[in-house]
């Protein structure tokens, strides 16, 4: 039975990758963490203003922290955060992903059919996957992977969502419940939702898809 459905996922993760490039997405697929940042690292040239969108998959693959210690300008609000930083000097790091030579983040879901989907709160982080940087990296495990749009929607809603806002310590009731109650809270982060049928038409994107279990 396990080998039945190793073989499965195989072919589920197989067809997604093709399907992403049929799309119009570059695609690198990597067996471990370790081999997805080598790769990302390879990417990145020296001297580059580098974004990083909040993604708890970056942090588990210890990018961030391994960016840090290169020739390159890092803007990453989550730390400025940490750091307590002012609302005013987080937003200016926001504002640098736009202008960023490359921005590294996440995906909520990538569907079977090779879309992407994306819930977000601010909606700087979907901004930036679609226009403005250089160059936009995506970094995902396979436990992204949902059927289509309807499994991917319900994937960021009731998934990503509820657990960012438990993350956040946020005032949701998703936060209770788990799943999304479409609340009016003022802590809501489920503002802005965007889906990229396709690669924009200015905007390079790779998607670094890794054989492994990675962030919400």
């Amino acid at each position: 039975m396990d080998e039945v459905r190793e073989w499965f996922h195989r072919k589920k993760r197989s067809e997604t990758v093709e399907n992403l490039r049929d799309n119009d997405f570059e695609v690198i697929s990597c067996s471990s963490a370790e081999e997805a940042k080598n790769e990302i690292l390879n990417i990145i040239p020296d001297d580059s203003l580098i974004g990083i969108g909040g993604s708890v998959t970056l942090r588990e693959i210890e990018l961030p922290e391994e960016l840090e210690s290169r020739d390159v300008k890092v803007a990453n609000h989550w730390k400025a955060h940490e750091e307590g930083k002012s609302a005013e000097e987080v937003r200016k790091i926001r504002e640098q992903h736009l202008n960023s030579d490359i921005f590294l983040t996440s995906t909520n879901a990538i569907t079977h059919t090779g879309k992407l989907v994306n819930i977000d709160g601010t909606g700087q982080r979907v901004a930036a996957m679609i226009y403005g940087p250089k160059k936009v990296i995506i970094v995902a495990g396979t436990n992204k992977i949902c059927e289509d749009l309807h499994e991917g929607v319900e994937r960021a809603r009731n998934v990503a969502a509820p657990m960012n806002a438990k993350r956040l310590d946020l005032d949701t009731p998703c936060v209770e419940t788990g799943e999304c109650e479409d609340c009016e809270s003022d802590d809501r982060i489920c503002k802005v939702t965007t889906i990229l049928d396709r690669k924009p038409h200015d905007t390079e994107i790779i998607i670094v898809l890794i054989d492994k279990t990675l962030g919400y």
